[in-house]
């Protein structure tokens, strides 16, 4: 993206996975997405037991929600992911490199457990920050 600067400095891990530091300079516009669980656009929960099949509905939740802001998963600089304790990331993160894997430019993601998300059917909650230049 245009003039959005990542960065792995000298010092810190340099995974291919993730950036550590995103720089967005003035002019940009910048894309809030709240946090996104398993519900499809009737209100379902979609995936009941199944951290592969949840995160698979949120990310196509993301998508939507970029989609009407003018932005695609490329346009993500940040991600923060809340998996439900108790439960294996492996089939999360399958599914999730396996759209996130293609990006150009990884963005910086923050991975967390929790004891329980609002709702305790929801194993997992993604939210993401996305810029576009204008």
């Amino acid at each position: 993206m245009k003039n959005v600067q990542y960065i792995n400095p000298d010092g810190l891990n340099k995974n291919p996975a993730f950036s550590n530091v995103v720089i967005v300079p003035a002019g940009i516009k910048t894309i809030f997405i709240g946090g996104q669980d398993s519900i499809n656009e009737s209100g379902e929960i979609i995936g009941k037991g199944d951290i592969k099949k949840q995160t698979e509905q949120v990310l196509n939740n993301i998508k939507i929600a970029l989609k009407s802001a003018g932005a695609g998963i490329e346009n993500i600089i940040k991600w923060n992911i809340y998996i439900v304790q108790g439960n294996d990331p492996g089939p999360a993160f399958e599914i999730s490199h396996k759209i996130i894997g293609k990006i150009e430019n990884p963005p910086a993601i923050t991975v967390v457990f929790v004891s329980s998300l609002v709702n305790p059917d929801f194993l997992v909650e993604i939210d993401a920050i996305a810029v576009v230049n204008e």
